[in-house]
């Protein structure tokens, strides 16, 4: 892994998008780009019309003023997002990361990661935005756009970083799982942690077979690995597993199905992030 691309925004994830980067960086000797991206709606020119039924005069004068009000917003948006993006940069210097770059855009932000991703090893984002709705524990907007569009592997901050010392694949025997595990295998994030390679649902010769296969490829790369199966909803034993072995970072396979499937069924991916307490790296 050589680059990575963290996406920084004013939401209380910020900080922990950047203790993850430091932390994978640190693992991989990897160059950092910092983003901050400037939707289309904060950085509109076209000013809202509330001038109603004003006659002439007055109206000119208002959409004026609007106008006026609008470019300063603009104005500050732009100024919010270098400061942003050089707190970031200065708190990862200071943490010992050399080869740490910004970038500053606008429109939409799945257009921009499109854009830039082709350098990339990894894409960090935070779990939730700025405008996420905390107190019902809503992911944030963007974050499914990301994980559908990215092309190369997204980490999810948790809302506070802490040690990583152990890992768990949820395993369910697809290609974006196995995906992960030879990525995995074949990379230096993950070297010297321990494993869990966990199946939940009913052992099949099928994927039993999958099972010790992908344990065989990660033992084979020196990972010490724990591989098993486990019964009931794979959300509910997973968040378990990892709260009673301290496990510090969950990967797994991500949106399986279309959205409008996914809309009319729920999501296990939406479920997962929602509900465990740790970052979670998806692969597609």
């Amino acid at each position: 892994m050589t680059h990575l691309i963290a996406l920084i925004d004013g939401s209380g994830y910020s900080q922990s998008v950047c203790d993850l980067t430091r932390w994978v960086a640190e693992r991989t000797d990897a160059s950092v780009e910092l983003m901050h991206v400037l939707g289309r709606r904060s950085v509109s020119s076209e000013p809202a019309d509330l001038s109603g039924n004003l006659k002439l005069g007055a109206r000119t004068a208002l959409l004026n003023e609007l106008a006026e009000l609008d470019e300063q917003k603009n104005k500050l948006e732009l100024k919010r997002g270098r400061l942003l993006l050089e707190d970031a940069k200065t708190g990862l210097a200071e943490a010992g990361l050399a080869n740490v770059g910004t970038k500053l855009r606008h429109g939409d932000l799945v257009e921009a990661i499109a854009e830039f991703e082709g350098d990339a090893d990894l894409i960090v984002v935070g779990k939730r935005g700025e405008a996420a709705d905390f107190a019902k524990l809503h992911l944030g907007s963007n974050l499914e756009r990301v994980v559908r569009a990215a092309t190369k592997p997204v980490l999810v901050a948790s809302r506070a970083f802490k040690p990583i010392n152990k890992f768990l694949i949820a395993f369910d025997g697809g290609e974006s799982v196995m995906k992960a595990v030879r990525h995995i295998a074949a990379g230096k994030l993950f070297a010297d942690l321990p494993c869990t390679l966990l199946s939940v649902g009913k052992a099949t010769d099928i994927l039993q077979e999958k099972l010790d296969q992908a344990a065989a490829i990660l033992r084979n790369s020196g990972y010490s690995v724990d591989a098993g199966f486990a019964s009931g909803e794979p959300e509910d034993v997973i968040k378990a597993k990892i709260e009673a072995d301290d496990i510090g970072l969950l990967v797994m396979g991500a949106y399986g199905h279309s959205r409008i499937r996914n809309l009319i069924i729920g999501s296990t991916t939406t479920e997962m992030v929602r509900s465990c307490h740790v970052p979670v790296m998806m692969f597609r």
